[in-house]
Formats: structure tokens, sequence, C-alpha cells
């Protein structure tokens, strides 16, 4: 067995196409040896992400979840694609909102019904 001159090759990123909506993504790899689909030349400021869906960038490229709160309000960080994805339903990012925009589209819906006809001025006797 010789040794090798050569370094172990790694598995590249790239960008690839989403199965949902047919827009490029990038395939980034994370901290733990996984990838993650980023939305390519997105890079919003972080403090407008919720924490749990901020990526930020290392100096090696790899990507981590970073939750520190509140955030430099000069970091940049990636979203996922799948928060941009149009042909994708959005994730419930807030569970109390969800529920706060429930309760609104019932409350709109309740102005716009039509009014009720006023009840008679005299009840008609039952006996």
């Amino acid at each position: 067995m010789g040794t090798s001159e050569e370094e172990p090759r790694r598995l590249g990123g790239g960008r690839t196409r989403c199965l949902f909506c047919g827009l490029l993504q990038d395939r980034v790899a994370t901290l733990d040896q996984d990838w993650v689909l980023l939305e390519p030349t997105m890079h919003p400021p972080a403090h407008t992400v919720p924490a749990e869906h901020r990526w930020i960038e290392l100096s090696d490229g790899r990507v981590t979840v970073h939750g520190v709160c509140p955030p430099d309000q000069f970091q940049r960080c990636r979203i996922e694609h799948r928060l941009a994805c149009p042909a994708q339903q959005l994730p419930d990012l807030w569970p109390w909102l969800t529920s706060l925009r429930g309760e609104n589209a019932r409350q709109a819906g309740r102005q716009n019904a039509p009014e009720l006809p006023p009840p008679p001025e005299e009840w008609p006797n039952a006996g």
C-alpha cells in the first residue's frame, strides 16, 4: 500500500434546482456534517430573522444556526429556500401569530357577513 499525495476529496456544495418551484438554491454544508438548501444571493439582516431560522456563514464556508438574541445589528445571515419557495406552504414560525391570524380572519368574516334582520317589535304569543 502506498501513500497518496492527494488530499481526500470533499463533497462540494453548489447549486441545485428546487423540486417544488424549479428555482436555484444553494447546497451548503453545516457544522453537523449535513447539508442545508439556502436561498441564493439573499443575506437579510440577522435581527430580522427568527433565531432558529438564522444561518450564519463561517469562514470555512459552512453554516450554522445562530440563536443569539439579539444579534449584532450589522450581522447578515442566510435563510432556507423553503421559507422563500413560492410552491411550499410557509411553516408556522410563531404559533401565537398563526392563532392571531386565524382569529383576525374570523373577525373580518363576521364584519363582512350580512347583518341579521332586527328582532320583531312585538313577540307573538305562544299561548
